[in-house]
């Protein structure tokens, strides 16, 4: 599978060019950049073939089959309708779109097309998320009373494009997108938003740095996610499952190849899993190849998408905040 890159980001050597090297059968053939020279820059750099004056020109390219699109939120959907038209299977960062209207439009797309696409929720692909889903769905922890994510990390550089109201910034969108997703991976059903509060910046008050939202969902059972590019809660990558049995506790779920900490607590016995070796990119560019090959199913397709970006415009709408795009 021969994949071109749209944009030189920042993202793309950890989200893909390293895990092609160790993903058989995968080929990062091609880049472009709005800058051709930035983009020319990149392909020295990282030893890609390839380079295109335009976006449009690297679509047009037929040795390629697939495209990964690491641009800014508020151009995913666009370029991913584009990458659908042209014939190629995507890899699209996440969030998956700038808001669920835009979501229904790719999902729309992409189930005519029958090409694969997939939203980059590396750690999704990771065996780590699969034994927490495993746990909490197969009732070892009872009737689940709570579910509780968050995502914090601190970006204090506010002149940053995750900070960009046109780009579809905002904390939510970057970091807390994975809190949205997590907390419905471990959820008793589709989650419902009961309250959300945010914080935002002094020069643009449409922009979240930091945000909370809470949940009901069926049976009654409650859920929060908290999530902050800029706050008090520096650094918290979290997931927590409380149900009438016991409790799901698990550290750095987004990227446990460099650390976790997963415990599972029932019936007053508690003990400890781990999980080592290779990265939740390279799981994720395994699982996206595969799916390619008709050999495995796409953990997060369009469908799961326009969940998840539904449930992100209901939170902003909560917290009484515009949605983006």
């Amino acid at each position: 599978m021969r994949i071109g890159v749209l944009g030189a980001a920042r993202i793309a050597p950890a989200a893909l060019l390293r895990p092609a090297r160790a993903v058989d059968g995968v080929e990062v053939a091609a880049v472009a950049a709005r800058d051709r020279g930035r983009a020319a820059a990149f392909a020295r750099q990282h030893g890609v073939p390839t380079v295109h004056d335009s976006y449009a020109d690297l679509l047009a390219d037929p040795s390629l089959d697939a495209v990964y699109v690491p641009l800014p939120n508020g151009l995913h959907a666009k370029w991913t309708l584009a990458a659908i038209e042209a014939g190629k299977h995507v890899l699209c960062e996440k969030p998956f779109t700038a808001n669920a209207a835009q979501a229904r439009q790719v999902a729309a797309a992409a189930d005519r097309s029958g090409l694969v696409v997939m939203e980059a929720f590396h750690y999704r692909y990771h065996p780590l998320a699969r034994r927490m889903a495993e746990i909490v769905h197969s009732g070892e922890l009872g009737e689940i009373r709570r579910v509780a994510t968050a995502m914090c990390f601190p970006l204090p550089r506010f002149s940053d494009i995750r900070y960009d109201f046109g780009l579809a910034g905002g904390a939510l969108m970057d970091a807390g997108c994975y809190a949205v997703h997590c907390l419905r991976l471990l959820a008793p059903g589709e989650p419902a938003v009961t309250a959300a509060t945010a914080l935002t910046l002094r020069r643009d008050r449409r922009v979240d740095r930091a945000l909370t939202a809470r949940f009901s969902f069926p049976g009654g059972a409650a859920g929060e996610v908290r999530t902050s590019m800029w706050s008090s809660a520096l650094l918290r990558i979290r997931a927590e499952v409380v149900g009438e049995r016991g409790t799901l506790s698990v550290h750095n779920f987004v990227a446990p190849q460099f650390w976790s900490r997963f415990s599972v607590a029932v019936d007053g016995r508690r003990r400890r899993e781990r999980f080592a070796g290779e990265a939740t990119y390279v799981h994720q560019l395994r699982a996206f190849a595969a799916a390619v090959r008709g050999a495995e199913a796409n953990l997060t397709p369009p469908a799961d998408s326009v969940r998840t970006m539904s449930l992100i415009d209901h939170i902003y709408e909560a917290a009484g905040l515009p949605l983006r795009g």
